[in-house]
């Protein structure tokens, strides 16, 4: 698996559903109407999500690798 930036992976949740619900920081929380879930992506410039955050992303959100 290859890593992506935070900006990148919360322009593919928004291609599957997911919308802006705030910003508090530097984090953008994204969440889904039907779905209680919250999805706290880190924008920080172009600096890349670690492996293991990016995977814990995915299964919160539904998503497989492919998705990217």
């Amino acid at each position: 698996m290859k890593s992506i930036s935070g900006k990148k992976f919360a322009k593919i949740l928004e291609r599957h559903g997911w919308e802006l619900l705030r910003i508090q920081g530097s984090h953008h929380i994204y969440c889904q109407l039907d779905n209680p879930t919250r999805i706290s992506v880190p924008i920080h410039g172009n600096q890349d999500l670690k492996i293991g955050l990016l995977k814990h992303f995915l299964k919160q959100a539904g998503l497989s690798e492919e998705d990217i």
